[in-house]
């Protein structure tokens, strides 16, 4: 069976270092790179070619967003996972818009982002529990 190969693009070594550690522990999953300056995240997506892109919204000089906008115009058809701390819906809707299928907060890694890898996967948008309930 193949692996699923995944790009991590995240500003903060450990957050880099704690989603390797844990999608490694996944038999289908596979780490071909980990990138931390937004502006190379484009160039290696079309280089290595990962089934899925794990992205920060963060990251600097290139946020997250402008960095699938250019992945879309570059022809990457990786599934585009966003991985923020932001629990905002207009930055998910924003995300979604630029070709996220899953936008995660970081405060729910550990419980919804293997959940999101297998939905975008299926071709399914995933988005964490805590942005599909309206404020009440």
């Amino acid at each position: 069976m193949l692996r699923t190969t995944i790009l991590l693009a995240d500003d903060n070594s450990s957050v880099l270092i704690h989603v390797g550690r844990m999608l490694e522990k996944d038999q289908n999953c596979q780490i071909v790179g980990a990138i931390s300056d937004g502006r190379m995240i484009v160039r290696e997506s079309l280089e290595l070619r990962p089934d899925v892109i794990i992205l920060d919204i963060s990251l600097g000089e290139l946020n997250g967003i402008e960095v699938a906008k250019q992945l879309r115009e570059a022809g990457c058809v990786a599934k585009i996972i966003f991985l923020t701390v932001h629990e905002d819906l207009d930055y998910k809707n924003a995300a979604m818009e630029a070709g996220g299928l899953a936008y995660v907060v970081k405060s729910r890694l550990s419980l919804d982002l293997l959940a999101a890898i297998h939905a975008v996967l299926s071709d399914k948008v995933f988005v964490s529990p805590c942005l599909l309930h309206e404020p009440g």
